[in-house]
């Protein structure tokens, strides 16, 4: 069995030495837009919930107030 460590200057072994290599993806949208769109969804069904709590309790936050 053959051991991939690497041993530091300080003696101490590396097993995370082997990194895999990046890969580029032609057509990504993009982290920013995609988490953008992801926030604005999430925030409109919170507002919707927000909304429906407060019809049918009368409280903003139910059980809290």
């Amino acid at each position: 069995m053959t051991s991939s460590s690497v041993t530091t200057e300080y003696g101490k072994q590396n097993i995370f030495a082997k990194e895999t290599q990046p890969q580029v993806i032609e057509n990504y949208k993009g982290y920013i837009a995609e988490a953008e769109l992801a926030n604005g969804r999430w925030a409109m069904i919170g507002f919707v919930a927000l909304l429906g709590a407060y019809i049918t309790t009368g409280q903003v936050i139910p059980s809290i107030f």
